[in-house]
């Protein structure tokens, strides 16, 4: 999971929006970027903290991209209104995207950048770490959901438009989960849907060394080359690397008491296995150890035939 914290004035119709978005798995409204510790709302209103009503928002990053979460935030708040949003005033109401990882400051610089291109007046979203955050008092916690009348400068509109995107979601993913175990075995919808690992040495490409290449089970995209395939001794097929990085995802995995990397497939998010860093050294050192099952191989005489030539130059002898 992932952290992001919104402001876009008034924190209860933004909490409660930002909540209804597929793939954001929790929130909470707080006080963000202030001067004073803890602040009560009543300081945070006639006191000058220099505090924004924000929302916490956790993502699972699987289901929705920083990107397409920060669009549906925009599309909620007047971004060239400074301290203002619909009939709230004060730098409380502020918009502003503080965020906790560094890594996410120039997708967010950019994602603003791209937004005033499309406006006419300068956007004010304030763009920093978050420095400080307290959380709000209980009662200002789902406030929405408790008082469905309650006061929200969104529009109703907005909130069915949340709704319905969630339905279309779960439907979307309930008929592709349909169609997976219609098309794969039992074993290869456990691997690259729940995450199971296959039977060590009980699996199809452990010891196996055809020049081709290794395609996702569940979608086509090419993933390994045979060149880069070695003998590890593990039991399962494994790789000095991928075609490119760029088609895997690489997430923290706890599971077992163990700290390991698991590794899925960018394009279709089926779990392929881990990777390791104890791999040849002479091969760059890692160990991609992948399930047989999350894999298809297309032989080099047929990958021609099955739209993957252009990957031929990659084929070598073994």
């Amino acid at each position: 999971m992932k952290e992001i914290y919104l402001a876009g004035g008034c924190f209860w119709g933004a909490e409660r929006y930002l909540s209804l978005l597929p793939g954001v798995t929790a929130t909470e409204v707080g006080y963000a970027n202030g001067k004073t510790e803890a602040p009560t709302y009543r300081q945070v209103c006639d006191e000058g903290t220099g505090h924004a009503e924000a929302v916490k928002v956790v993502y699972d990053p699987e289901q929705i991209s920083l990107t397409f979460l920060l669009e549906r935030f925009y599309e909620v708040i007047d971004p060239t209104s400074l301290n203002k949003q619909g009939g709230d005033e004060g730098t409380q109401y502020r918009t502003g995207i503080y965020y906790v990882d560094p890594a996410d400051e120039l997708m967010i610089t950019g994602s603003v950048i791209l937004l005033g291109e499309s406006l006419t007046e300068s956007v004010v979203i304030e763009v920093l770490p978050l420095e400080n955050y307290y959380t709000a008092e209980e009662y200002h916690q789902n406030y929405l959901v408790k008082n469905p009348a309650g006061y929200c400068h969104i529009s109703p509109g907005m909130f069915e438009q949340a709704k319905a995107a969630v339905d279309e979601a779960t439907v979307r993913r309930s008929a592709e989960k349909r169609s997976l175990r219609e098309k794969l075995t039992p074993m290869q919808f456990e691997v690259t849907q729940n995450g199971a690992t296959e039977p060590c040495f009980q699996n199809e490409y452990h010891a196996h060394f055809e020049p081709g290449i290794y395609v996702d089970v569940t979608s086509g995209e090419p993933l390994f080359v045979s060149t880069d395939k070695f003998e590890s001794g593990c039991g399962w097929p494994s790789f000095s690397k991928p075609i490119a990085k760029a088609l895997l995802a690489e997430l923290e995995d706890l599971s077992f008491g163990r700290s390991r990397t698991e590794v899925r497939s960018e394009g279709s998010d089926a779990h392929l296995g881990h990777v390791f860093d104890d791999g040849p050294a002479e091969l760059g050192g890692l160990r991609y150890c992948i399930n047989s099952a999350a894999l298809r191989f297309v032989h080099r005489d047929k990958m021609s035939q099955e739209g993957y030539a252009h990957l031929l130059p990659l084929v070598k002898e073994n």
